[in-house]
């Protein structure tokens, strides 16, 4: 069976409360083999750890993402940071980084979360999962300020000239989530520019769900979706994408391959 690395889904969410189990069987039913539990805040960076523990192939992430920056408590981004330091299933910081489409959070404090998790990836030898949205100028001028050797990762691209120039000169990689299968997908010829070494492939469930199930809840079972939107942009074979993508995130995450 061909095999899969959904490298960012969300499976703390509440929307997988009642049938948690069942979404992680068919996961492992369409093949994919390894996922990583994306977190949103220090509350849920504690839950995925926990949800990871014990699970082969199932790891997680610590940080605070940009919405949740404002509501965030004193003392949670040492709780992050515990939680990357303790937990062995902790493969990344994030999901931090800037979105100016929903300003839910004062940009200042937006910019000085991820200037802050930047510096946790890089103290810690973690790669960091960035979130960008309608944020460009200034996701760029992070990545330029960040500190030297930093990894991280573009997630759900949709393109952005700035950010994507500056994350290709750090050496960074990008991630294709289910908006690469919609009509109105307008990043294609910026996902072909990325070295086939850097394209990873993701779910960002329960949101997003690709074409063809569009409308419904995602989930990690549809990241094959994913990887077939990603084979007809890039014109290679859908086994292909699903071998280099895997790869990719498992050297990313510094995991072992399946």
């Amino acid at each position: 069976m061909t095999e899969y690395f959904d490298s960012h889904c969300h499976l703390t969410d509440t929307a997988f409360r009642d049938d948690r189990e069942a979404v992680f069987r068919r996961a492992r039913e369409a093949g994919v083999s390894r996922l990583t539990l994306i977190a949103s805040n220090a509350d849920d960076a504690e839950r995925a750890a926990d949800v990871a523990a014990d699970r082969d192939g199932v790891f997680s992430t610590s940080g605070v993402h940009p919405h949740a920056v404002g509501e965030a408590k004193a003392g949670d981004f040492e709780r992050v940071r515990e939680v990357a330091v303790s937990r062995s299933g902790v493969v990344a910081v994030g999901e931090t980084g800037l979105d100016y489409f929903y300003d839910s959070t004062p940009r200042t404090q937006q910019r000085a979360s991820f200037d802050a998790h930047l510096s946790l990836g890089a103290e810690l030898n973690l790669p960091v999962v960035v979130h960008a949205r309608d944020a460009d100028e200034d996701i760029a001028a992070a990545i330029h300020g960040m500190p030297a050797g930093t990894r991280g990762v573009l997630h759900c691209f949709t393109g952005g000239d700035q950010a994507f120039q500056a994350a290709m000169a750090a050496g960074w990689y990008v991630s294709a989530s289910g908006i690469a299968s919609f009509k109105s997908f307008t990043a294609a010829d910026l996902l072909r520019a990325v070295p086939d070494d850097r394209v990873l492939i993701e779910t960002d469930s329960p949101y997003l769900s690709p074409v063809p199930v569009r409308g419904r809840r995602n989930e990690p079972a549809n990241v094959v979706h994913v990887a077939a939107a990603v084979a007809r942009l890039l014109g290679c074979p859908v086994e292909e994408v699903a071998r280099r993508t895997t790869e990719n995130a498992c050297r990313f995450y510094g995991v072992d391959l399946p």
